[in-house]
């Protein structure tokens, strides 16, 4: 908890006391464009980098952070600061926005709903309204049990009941590519990889351009030493979605272990260019660094390029 919060104008000196974190840190988050370079800070200013501070704790991607902020700003009405103005939380893998109580999932602006399992089974039989089975009934319920997936699994829950809940979702909205995804990676976990490469096919037949079934099965293949396959995915991936950090990393390094010196350093670079300050960014400096030494790269000889 902040302490001081009846004052109202704080120095560079004073905030980064209060938040313990360093000048470095704090013009890196500046130069990223997650805060406004600001000499002094409001309380509100504050509170916005706390909940930043908390993102990145969470390993939250700088890259990630700056498509959340921008998302909220589209699809909320009236927010121009979305860590000033509203209640954004990590939540182990997820990232949820709470407005009016509500929370919500940032990028996709689906509404994620918490209760319990007799709450659950109330909404499951509430009369939605129309036909019996129509077309909307049916979707709101596959939402409902797409919902109730994402809380088993935060939770979890014994994987026979997630399982079930996507399988429902799926089997009442058969382009729930979300659902089908997840299915994908519940299976993945438990090594499972026929059926995990199935749910992710079929999540690629509904949406081709979805970047993120691409990148599960790239991470599928490499699991399984099928590392051309592994390529192939996450280059799908990168071509839907260039800033897809995660997939910059994952080829650098099978680009690294191919012998594919230049490719894997312009991987490498390119993911240090998107997210350059995790944990991960220390391992991929450290990894072109090597690469650096091994070879002569263009530029690095004498006389080159200043």
């Amino acid at each position: 908890m902040l302490r001081g919060a009846a004052k109202q104008i704080y120095s560079r000196k004073e905030v980064r006391r209060l938040l313990g974190i360093g000048e470095t840190q704090l013009r890196s988050w500046e130069k990223q464009d997650l805060v406004p370079s600001l000499q002094s800070f409001t309380f509100p200013d504050l509170l916005a980098l706390r909940t930043l501070q908390k993102l990145r704790r969470s390993r939250v991607s700088a890259a990630r952070i700056r498509s959340i902020l921008a998302a909220l700003r589209q699809k909320v009405n009236d927010i121009r600061d979305p860590l000033k103005e509203l209640k954004i939380v990590p939540e182990g893998r997820r990232v949820t926005v709470v407005i009016e109580g509500h929370k919500m999932e940032p990028l996709s602006g689906q509404l994620l709903l918490d209760f319990d399992r007799e709450e659950f089974a109330r909404l499951i039989a509430f009369p939605t309204g129309g036909p019996a089975g129509g077309p909307a009934a049916q979707a709101r319920e596959a939402e409902l049990w797409f919902q109730r997936g994402l809380e088993l699994e935060q939770t979890g829950a014994p994987f026979d009941e997630v399982v079930e809940a996507y399988e429902r979702a799926v089997a009442l909205d058969p382009h729930s590519a979300g659902a089908m995804v997840n299915l994908g990676t519940v299976h993945y976990h438990r090594r499972n990889w026929v059926q995990a490469e199935r749910w992710y096919m079929k999540a690629l037949e509904v949406d081709p351009t979805y970047a993120l079934a691409h990148f599960n099965l790239g991470n599928l293949f490499d699991e399984k030493g099928d590392r051309p396959g592994a390529v192939t995915h996450y280059e799908r991936a990168i071509r839907l979605n260039p800033r897809y950090a995660d997939a910059h990393y994952n080829l650098a390094l099978l680009c690294q272990c191919a012998g594919a010196t230049m490719q894997a350093v312009h991987h490498w670079q390119v993911y240090l260019r998107l997210d350059p300050n995790s944990s991960w960014a220390a391992i991929a400096r450290r990894e072109l660094e090597k690469l650096r030494q091994a070879t002569v790269l263009p530029g690095s000889r004498p006389g080159g390029p200043a």
